[in-house]
């Protein structure tokens, strides 16, 4: 196993799924196979992912630690490097290191109900602690998932919400913005926060995980406050900003802390305690 922290993990490209317009999902496999075996990461854990002579960026593991044999990662070409990712091939070559970062507190919540709140492309790292609840579907009590996006177009991982929906232990809303649906859309139409204060789920023994663009966050947690929400039943996970991935560059620096090494997990009093540039 290697020791370096900065030196990548060689992996192949599995699989390339287009999620939706500039978003695509890659299946990696290590390369090694006892790096393969040695392999171990939690939900909420991100990592570095490389394009030889382009750089690397940050996103995060967006497959369940559950599902053994690969990790998944889910992007938008965005930039210099996330757009010579999404030039890449199926058996190519690329790199990756981590895992980094702390994770959701997933065993503390067992016996409890779990609000999954999610916007756009911020699915992804919230894809990976569903799946872990649902692989482990024993530990927990109600699951339900709210998922919007601009437009219909825009949501990704269609399929895997198709398979929520037709689970009888998972209650799935799905909404688009205003003018973002299409003829056959049947599910809601509206933003987030007020699709969750239609929904009015209990806050008796309920986490709330959220995850979405800053303006969604924003107007979520006064809607969460009014249902009656705790602080320290609130968790998120922050990703921008993050750069180096093990708290070298400065970049995600926030008063005392460092997102890649501090989060990027962060539950609601932890958030409050973070200065108001945030």
């Amino acid at each position: 196993m290697n020791d370096n922290i900065y030196l990548p993990h060689l992996m192949t490209i599995e699989k390339i799924t287009q999620e939706a317009p500039g978003v695509k999902t890659f299946r990696l496999k290590f390369k090694d196979e006892e790096e393969a075996r040695n392999f171990e990461f939690k939900a909420g854990q991100f990592g570095e992912y490389s394009v030889f002579g382009e750089g690397e960026s940050t996103f995060c593991i967006a497959s369940s630690p559950t599902r053994k044999g690969y990790i998944e990662c889910t992007f938008r070409e965005a930039g210099k490097v996330t757009s010579a990712l999404a030039k890449l091939e199926e058996g190519q070559t690329m790199g990756f290191r981590g895992p980094f970062g702390n994770t959701f507190p997933i065993d503390e919540w067992k016996g409890k109900n779990l609000l999954f709140i999610a916007g756009g492309i911020a699915l992804p790292p919230m894809r990976c602690v569903i799946w872990n609840a649902l692989d482990t579907r024993e530990n927990f009590n109600n699951i339900s998932i709210l998922y919007g996006a601009k437009s219909v177009a825009d949501l990704v991982y269609k399929h895997e919400l198709k398979e929520w929906e037709e689970r009888p232990d998972v209650n799935l809303v799905t909404t688009v913005d205003p003018g973002g649906e299409t003829p056959d859309w049947k599910g809601d139409i509206g933003f987030v926060p007020s699709v969750l204060e239609k929904m009015n789920p209990s806050p008796e023994n309920t986490i709330a995980i959220v995850c979405g663009p800053p303006v969604m966050i924003k107007f979520t947690f006064p809607v969460l406050d009014k249902l009656g929400f705790q602080a320290e039943n609130i968790y998120t996970t922050l990703e921008n900003r993050m750069k180096c991935g093990v708290g070298k560059c400065g970049r995600c620096n926030v008063g005392s802390q460092y997102v890649c090494k501090d989060g990027p997990v962060f539950s609601r009093i932890q958030l409050e305690a973070l200065p108001a540039e945030y």
